[in-house]
């Protein structure tokens, strides 16, 4: 490790720019160590660290075989096509390598034959993509939807010919030999380093419980990057739900076979026809009602009795797939999702868990519900093995400079814990700006006006090259209206275009002001003069109505601790960090963050947010932060 990071090292003689880090050697030194000794290990290693390679180089030498898992798409295809490779060619090594994804990600050829043999009942517009498919899938070698550059990302075609475990038969699959599912699964078994994301981990994990095969080989070392999002992941996988969207698919799946298999079976299509109308009638009255909290919204008595009319309508419609049972093989598989439906709903409806949180998320047209258990460490506990060495690493995992919060979420205490802090000279290159006189946040007029104001007078000194952050999307719709009428440099505003899409757009413009919410305040690397300042609406606190956070709050009650100290702000010290750690990127950087909420200095919690942030210079003066962004 010592002579890799040196001043005479393959990093020095292959990357341009190439500096000795004091950190970065630390904690490949302390990835090294975790390694060797099968230790476990969580590190928060702060911007420009460099903790890529720090985690990447161990990893490569150790010869142990190593899954890397990253928090997105984005990283997790930049690790595999970008940063491996160029180690690669540096180490002068070539391991094998796999880039792994979760089996919705590849087409299923079972499914896409399926699909034309049927040709002649589908939507044109569809056999349209499925054409193009059909002439991709003859040339693709791994079958992964990245790949596939001549349909939309979001067309409808995709959802009939995606793999699932739904509808995998297996072995009697006569694709089986070529299944793209079941080779990408062996390229991870024969490879040195996989690369994964944590949603594939965890689905992973949940196959091996239902007795699925599993993708992933048992590996010696697993390193999680972008380790700060593990605890919402874990709670979300290892709760259960069940969406209006599933359903409806799979009643227009069972009427599919009616109309192609089964036409002498007048029943089958009445009775589905009777539970999608049932849904229907449920799902509306939701929509009306718009209670997030499950338990809630079954405490009404009209919910409640619309909900268990959809059980007992798919009881009566099981009844009559059970009379026609060994007729086809489709209907056969269809009744074993009808009756893990029916209780997958019961457990939903009779909401008994007192350690869940019961929520429903509302979309577009369809809604989900959610169970969700409170505290996850007890199945941590049992996935987290003594095996294997867990290294977990991220630039936000400290709060208050501790990273038990952490380690207690995933019953990790065992684990070495380190804070590595950034090497970058923030005092010099950033400046932290809460204005004199902010109006109280709960006052939306005046914060409107308030942001509006500074939003001009912050964007105009910076020429553009601002981003707005915002805690909720009514914000930030109220902000973006005022500002698309007074503001002289181009808008860019979330929902106008994807995520990359409007980053590109601020890339090329290099004047432009982009407003976001949640998925705007991490996972975003936009360095030099492109950003010279970053805004902030209010200090990023969950909202009281939320139904996970109602449940842990009651749950820290229950043992005696304060729901806000022990819930509330961690969670919000963590997603302002992420906020923050837009603006400097590298050390050349300079710029000005302003956060509109003077909570962070005028309550005694505000401390805790200070000492969690990097050691920005600060100032009350908006005037002194406009001339600075002058500067820029």
């Amino acid at each position: 490790m010592q002579n890799c990071f040196s001043a005479e090292g393959p990093l020095a003689r292959h990357v341009r720019g190439f500096s000795v880090r004091q950190p970065q050697l630390d904690m490949a030194l302390a990835v090294s160590k975790a390694v060797a000794k099968k230790g476990n290990l969580i590190l928060e290693a702060g911007t420009g660290v460099g903790k890529t390679f720090a985690y990447l180089i161990p990893a490569l030498l150790s010869g142990k075989q190593v899954i890397i898992s990253t928090g997105s798409k984005n990283l997790q295809e930049q690790l595999f096509y970008k940063d491996l490779p160029a180690l690669l060619d540096m180490l002068d090594m070539a391991p094998r390598l796999a880039l792994l994804k979760g089996r919705s990600n590849y087409l299923c050829q079972y499914r896409l034959d399926k699909q034309m043999m049927e040709a002649s009942s589908v939507d044109a517009r569809v056999l349209d993509d499925l054409l193009k498919i059909n002439q991709w899938a003859g040339i693709t070698k791994d079958g992964d939807f990245g790949g596939l550059t001549s349909v939309a990302e979001d067309s409808p075609a995709l959802v009939h010919i995606r793999s699932t475990k739904e509808t995998c038969i297996g072995k009697k699959c006569e694709a089986y030999e070529a299944c793209f599912t079941r080779k990408a699964r062996l390229r991870a078994m024969e490879a040195r380093i996989s690369v994964i994301n944590h949603h594939l981990f965890f689905a992973d994990t949940q196959l091996k419980e239902t007795g699925f095969a599993e993708l992933l080989p048992d590996a010696d070392v697993v390193v999680f990057d972008e380790a700060h999002l593990l605890p919402d992941i874990a709670i979300s996988y290892f709760g259960q739900q069940c969406g209006s969207k599933s359903i409806n698919h799979l009643l227009q799946h069972i009427l599919a076979i009616y109309q192609q298999e089964l036409k002498d079976t007048g029943q089958l299509e009445s009775f589905s026809q009777r539970c999608l109308q049932k849904l229907s009638d449920w799902q509306n009255l939701l929509f009306a009602y718009g209670e997030s909290d499950w338990r809630r919204a079954m405490g009404i008595k009209e919910i409640a009795m619309a909900s268990w009319a959809i059980v007992e309508e798919l009881n009566a419609l099981k009844a009559v797939m059970q009379a026609h049972v060994g007729r086809s093989d489709e209907l056969d598989l269809a009744l074993e999702q009808v009756v893990e439906l029916i209780s997958k709903l019961e457990v939903f409806f009779h909401c008994e868990n007192s350690q869940a949180a019961y929520s429903i998320d509302y979309g577009t047209h369809f809604l989900t519900l959610r169970l969700s258990p409170m505290n996850v460490a007890k199945e941590c506990e049992q996935l987290f093995t003594k095996q294997t060495s867990w290294i977990f690493t991220s630039a936000t995992l400290q709060v208050n400079r501790s990273l038990s919060l952490f380690a207690n979420e995933l019953a990790m205490q065992d684990a070495e814990q380190l804070i590595l802090d950034s090497p970058f000279d923030y005092a010099n290159q950033s400046l932290l700006c809460v204005p004199r006189e902010l109006a109280n946040v709960n006052h939306k007029a005046a914060t409107v006006k308030q942001m509006v104001e500074i939003c001009l007078k912050a964007s105009h000194a910076a020429k553009g090259r601002t981003f707005v952050l915002f805690t909720s999307h009514s914000m930030l719709s109220l902000v973006a209206r005022e500002l698309s009428t007074r503001l002289h440099y181009p808008l860019l505003v979330q929902g106008q275009d994807s995520k990359q899409g409007l980053l590109k757009k601020f890339r090329q413009l290099g004047n432009a002001v982009l407003l976001g919410t949640g998925a705007f305040w991490e996972g975003v690397d936009v360095r030099g003069k492109l950003l010279s300042c970053v805004i902030i609406d209010k200090l990023p606190f969950v909202s009281p109505d939320d139904p996970l956070y109602r449940a842990r709050a009651e749950l820290a009650q229950h043992r005696g601790q304060d729901p806000f100290m022990q819930v509330s702000l961690p969670q919000a010290i963590i997603a302002l960090k992420q906020g923050v750690g837009r603006l400097i990127r590298d050390e050349r950087d300079k710029g000005v963050l302003i956060l509109c909420d003077n909570r962070i200095v005028n309550r005694p919690y505000g401390q805790a947010f200070l000492t969690s942030l990097p050691p920005m210079a600060r100032t009350r003066d908006l005037n002194k932060a406009i001339a600075l962004l002058e500067q820029c």
